[in-house]
């Protein structure tokens, strides 16, 4: 009998020394991507809560809450202290959503699946990526790169529907970042008015091949032209996106600022970055 037990505890410890191995994250990445950042309403049900860089959302409503993206595997506290700075409840947390299966978007998102019990949603062409930790991913994947592996609760295809409460948000199936990169759109209202918000991942590219030496990812260059051009014609009132950065939240507002949705509002600022990642886009495809 103690042989047996003793067989489990080494065969235990084997396979968590397995599943420790498979979470690594560069050490070199950008420090505001681990740096706190005071959370704020954004605009309605829509709130801040990620770190100084990397964005994550909390969508508040009576049914419980959805948080967007979590960061690195150290974002965890960061969010948790956040979303209790707001006054919420992290246990309130229903549903996960995620914009990519990249390490830096959903490093905590296996931590805090567990910790709230709440419900993963992904889009159907990251599964498989964030099932292995990563290590399928078409890039970062041959780096060695990875997260702690999530199983999705539930699978979405472009422009499903994921409802709570009164908030309906469509999933925007937005590929060539990672194969099942995504958008939201949603609308909120404040006493004011109504908003149609736009949780975008802008389609930055990653490889320094060409998109035909990627044989990981044969459509590659087709998803990334298919982005492009459906992300030009959608119809917003606010945008904001995966990364902080990307939509010069630093710029726009101040720690301390007042509630001020209309400076979120720059339709012309997101359509420049599409212009700017449009010519990338161009310049590898003609390689």
């Amino acid at each position: 009998m103690m042989k047996r037990l003793l067989m489990v505890v080494a065969l235990s410890a084997i396979m968590n020394q397995f599943n420790a191995q498979q979470v690594n994250e560069p050490k070199d990445h950008p420090k505001e991507w681990s740096q706190s950042y005071e959370p704020f309403r954004i605009a309605g049900n829509l709130y801040y809560v990620g770190t100084y860089d990397l964005a994550s959302y909390l969508v508040v409503t009576d049914n419980g809450n959805i948080l967007i993206n979590t960061g690195l595997a150290n974002s965890l506290s960061i969010i948790k202290n956040n979303i209790k700075k707001l006054g919420f409840k992290y246990q309130d947390t229903k549903i996960l959503l995620l914009t990519q299966a990249h390490y830096d978007h959903l490093g905590a998102m296996a931590a805090i699946k567990k910790e709230t019990g709440a419900k993963l949603y992904a889009d159907e062409a990251d599964a498989d990526a964030l099932k292995s930790g990563g290590k399928s991913d078409y890039e970062l994947g041959k780096y060695g790169v990875t997260f702690k592996p999530v199983n999705p609760d539930y699978i979405l295809k472009d422009q499903n529907v994921v409802t709570i409460g009164d908030t309906k948000l469509t999933m925007l199936h937005h590929p060539g970042h990672t194969k099942g990169s995504c958008s939201f759109l949603f609308e909120t209202k404040d006493s004011k008015r109504s908003y149609k918000v736009l949780i975008a991942n802008m389609p930055t590219i990653i490889i320094d091949k060409k998109f035909s030496e990627v044989t990981a990812y044969p459509s590659i260059e087709k998803d990334y032209e298919y982005t492009l051009n459906a992300m030009k014609n959608l119809d917003f009132d606010i945008w904001v996106a995966s990364h902080a950065s990307q939509f010069d939240l630093h710029k726009k507002r101040k720690p301390k600022d007042q509630y001020n949705p209309k400076v979120f509002m720059n339709k012309k600022e997101y359509l420049d970055e599409l212009d700017s990642l449009e010519k990338d886009f161009q310049k590898k495809k003609s390689e």
